[in-house]
């Protein structure tokens, strides 16, 4: 597992940053939190020696699942919602700060330190992405195939009701007229 150290300090920025992503009012600052939250579990998957799946993680999850969750936000006008005033509150600055910094050092820390034990080091998997593919696809067909199902109906879904909610403000609008 490597350093335990580094483990608990990345566990308690993950809880944080998911924590933050909870609090938060604005869904657009939801967002940024569970970005935060998605690159802390890929420097995870760094210490724990799959450097595949923290490239998979931050390209997947933090780049392509964020891009859609921001589409859905702005399609929604979720990110209006609230009646915060715009910008970060000081605590939030303070705490996004924090984790970052906190979350580099860690990073360069873990980069910088050779364990020196071999005791210390994680027992070898294949985390090749040829190996990483053949496991998917022979052993977890269904779930991958029912994830894709799963997501094409959530888009479905935010299209249906993004339009209904236009439609009802220009039924409104025009009303008003």
């Amino acid at each position: 597992m490597g350093n335990p150290i580094v483990f608990f300090i990345l566990a308690l920025i993950a809880i944080a940053s998911a924590l933050g992503m909870l609090a938060s009012r604005n869904a657009i600052y939801s967002a940024l939190f569970l970005v935060l939250n998605f690159v802390t579990i890929a420097v995870l998957y760094l210490v724990l020696n799959a450097p595949f799946m923290a490239v998979v993680q931050v390209t997947v999850y933090a780049g392509a699942i964020m891009v859609l969750f921001l589409f859905v936000i702005m399609l929604l006008g979720a990110e209006r919602s609230g009646s915060r005033t715009e910008g970060l509150r000081d605590w939030e600055w303070i705490l996004a700060g924090f984790l970052g910094a906190v979350l580099i050092i860690v990073f360069l820390t873990n980069l910088v330190m050779n364990p020196s034990a071999v005791g210390d080091t994680a027992p070898f998997i294949d985390t090749s992405p040829a190996a990483l593919g053949l496991r998917l696809f022979e052993a977890y067909v269904f779930p991958f195939e029912l994830t894709g199902v799963l997501l094409l109906a959530a888009m479905i879904g935010v299209v249906v009701l993004g339009r209904r909610k236009k439609m009802a403000q220009l039924e409104k609008g025009g009303n008003d007229a």
